[in-house]
């Protein structure tokens, strides 16, 4: 009987505490979000071969898309996408990583905003000759990929960073650079090191490096010949660069993962 009066006043003296995270947590959960978002990658991601990438650029539908999300308050977003750069091109100490740095902080200037890294790197470390230190084994995409994400973790401690997976390209694409069939295996080969990094992070670092975007490949794949540009290479017509319809598809898959993260 005295066990149980006793058992009863504990929780009477922890009720207002219960109340108290109760009600923190529900104001929590209808927070407004707002997002600082900066895009990091390729032409791809700075909108080559598209007639208006201010404009239709995959960030910028990203954040568009973003901005009519359920909670979603304000987006802003910095596109730090270089065609032609590699994962070698953004290591720590190179003057594209500095210039990245030095956006981020322009553009995260309110500490109550979310930052967000996007990342998605990987179409020109695959390629056999022509890029920056291509090509990129397996192991060295992700052990610069995870150089690239230490230094960003170091810098911006409360960020969040989503590694989105590289897109399709046909397997005879050559331009300035030779891509190939070699280059496309070798491409699929960076997969498993981006999720085995999420791994990682997840017991280093929880709740701050996740997987992004994982069905784009598959979507370019299968709907190239509407949704990527037609370009004529030194192997015939190639497919690389995703056109208007195919950069609003790749935005909205983007803002779709960093939505999963934030939300």
């Amino acid at each position: 009987m005295m066990r149980n009066k006793l058992f009863g006043i504990f929780l009477l003296l922890l009720f207002p505490f219960f109340l108290k995270a109760s009600t923190a947590n529900n104001r929590n959960s209808g927070k407004s979000l707002d997002l600082d978002i900066v895009f990091i990658g390729n032409s791809i991601t700075h909108g080559a071969n598209l007639d208006n990438p201010l404009q239709d650029a995959p960030p910028v539908i990203a954040s568009e898309y973003l901005r009519k999300k359920t909670g979603v308050n304000s987006v802003s977003f910095s596109n730090q996408g270089r065609s032609g750069f590699t994962t070698v091109n953004y290591l720590p100490g190179s003057p594209t990583f500095t210039e990245v740095i030095q956006a981020t902080s322009q553009l995260h200037n309110n500490p109550q905003h979310i930052l967000v890294f996007s990342i998605k790197l990987g179409t020109n470390d695959s390629a056999i000759e022509g890029p920056l230190g291509a090509p990129v084994s397996k192991e060295a995409y992700g052990k610069n990929m995870k150089a690239i994400v230490d230094e960003l973790i170091k810098q911006f401690p409360d960020s969040k960073i989503v590694l989105q997976q590289p897109i399709w390209y046909s397997p005879n694409t050559q331009n300035g650079a030779k891509y190939l069939a070699d280059g496309l295996a070798r491409l699929e080969s960076y997969f498993p090191e981006l999720k085995s990094l999420v791994k990682s992070y997840s017991v280093t670092h929880p709740d701050q490096v996740f997987m992004g975007d994982q069905k784009g490949f598959n979507y370019f794949r299968q709907n190239y010949l509407t949704d990527l540009v037609p370009e004529n290479g030194r192997q015939g017509v190639f497919y690389l660069h995703p056109n208007k319809k195919g950069a609003a598809e790749l935005g909205r898959f983007w803002a779709d993962a960093i939505y999963g993260v934030v939300k």
